[in-house]
């Protein structure tokens, strides 16, 4: 027979386009069961649990829910505070004196990670809860899901980023490099391929965590580009190494941000684009040389919502529910492809997803290491949902010269 008592949602780690569907699947579903009492939400994560800021979601209007669930970024606001055991002691603490019976905590492989400590908690004190981790990551690195709700939004910015940048370049010719998130995993930074349209369209380059950066190959790679169509469009993703498995942008500052899980800040600065772009311009005379950061561009940007990654994310909640209520388990909900296109989504075991990372597949990426193979774009097309625009260019025939030197007869 399930729990009786109240549900509690929160949200963690970076926002995305997505998330708030996948916290109105939450709390929609769970307000359809007699033997929940309440939905909670907690303001700022697991800081708003241990600060008991909770917000009665059983008296929010659907209506609003549906409009919450349509507008990216965290509703409930988030944190990046990773908790240790002791922290988790105290959350669990505020979830039995709350009479907190069902615990969703939407996030990546940390958030996944608190879930499994609290649920541990539990345990030891004989506490009747069930918790489940409801995955969200743009970065799309948790493991045993073939990809992450978050991702597909993000994914399908770049590569209309890209499609943009590809234009404005060709029309005014030059080098530009586009720095995309990506600490370890280079997955939305290989979405810029599906920009490319036209043989000489960019991204000409594209450079991923998985494999090492060399300076001198990059150069050669871009100088190659270049004397082919008299202009190259990179994307690299933050989180690019050297040898050493040290992420380029930490050897150029002289200061160096760690947050709570201990990552260093990567996206706070345009070291990295001001360094290639230098290298550039100096080492290959090219005078017209740009590059941007993206940082938080890609996270939530309003109108530019993959349509699939909407669906998926507010399934995982509901699915989320669905497994806690009617299966009385724990676990970590997990996406899994069972076709072209389509998903299931599945329970899987905590200790499976929590603090650990997923990279690009090897067949992902070019022997090169500098692009991405068809396979990846087969692999990610479907996630950027419907209606991606694609850009056209004249196809008129040119007029013959007829004045100077020139002139064709």
């Amino acid at each position: 027979m399930s729990l009786e008592g109240k549900v509690l949602v929160a949200q963690g780690g970076g926002p995305t386009a997505v998330i708030n569907q996948s916290l109105a699947g939450i709390v929609l579903e769970a307000r359809k069961f007699p033997q929940v009492s309440k939905v909670y939400g907690a303001s700022k994560g697991v800081d708003g649990i241990v600060n008991e800021n909770f917000l009665d979601l059983t008296q929010e209007t659907t209506h609003n829910l549906e409009q919450v669930a349509l507008t990216p970024s965290s509703a409930l606001l988030s944190t990046r505070s990773k908790p240790d055991s002791k922290y988790c002691h105290e959350i669990f603490k505020v979830l039995k004196a709350h009479d907190i019976r069902y615990f969703f905590y939407i996030g990546g492989n940390d958030s996944a990670d608190t879930v499994r400590i609290v649920n541990e908690e539990a345990k030891k004190a004989n506490y009747d809860l069930r918790s489940v981790h409801v995955p969200k990551t743009i970065d799309n690195d948790l493991m045993i899901n073939d990809h992450t709700p978050g991702f597909g939004s993000a994914a399908r910015f770049i590569a209309q980023s890209f499609m943009g940048i590809s234009l404005d370049v060709r029309a005014l010719p030059g080098v530009y490099i586009g720095v995309v998130m990506g600490r370890h995993a280079g997955f939305l930074t290989g979405a810029a391929a599906i920009a490319k349209k036209f043989p000489d369209d960019g991204p000409h380059l594209i450079y991923l965590p998985e494999r090492v950066f060399r300076m001198e190959q990059f150069l050669s790679d871009v100088k190659k580009v270049y004397d082919q169509y008299g202009m190259c469009i990179i994307a690299v993703s933050e989180g690019v190494q050297d040898e050493s498995g040290k992420p380029i942008t930490v050897s150029l500052r002289k200061d160096v941000e760690v947050d709570a899980h201990g990552n260093v800040s990567l996206s706070g600065t345009g070291a990295l684009g001001e360094l290639l772009s230098t290298n550039v311009k100096e080492r290959l005379g090219i005078s017209r040389v740009r590059s941007d950061t993206f940082g938080y561009l890609q996270r939530s940007f309003l109108g530019c919502v993959s349509d699939v990654d909407q669906h998926e994310a507010r399934e995982v909640g509901e699915r989320a529910v669905q497994m806690a209520i009617w299966h009385d388990v724990n676990g970590s909900i997990t996406i899994h492809r069972t076709g072209y296109y389509s998903v299931d989504y599945r329970l899987t075991d905590l200790s499976e997803v929590a603090g650990k990372t997923k990279l690009m597949a090897d067949e992902f990426i070019n022997r090169e290491g500098n692009y991405v193979t068809d396979e990846f774009k087969y692999y990610v097309r479907p996630l950027l949902g419907s209606g991606l625009q694609s850009p056209a260019r004249l196809r008129a025939p040119r007029v013959s010269k007829c004045y100077g030197s020139d002139c064709e007869k």
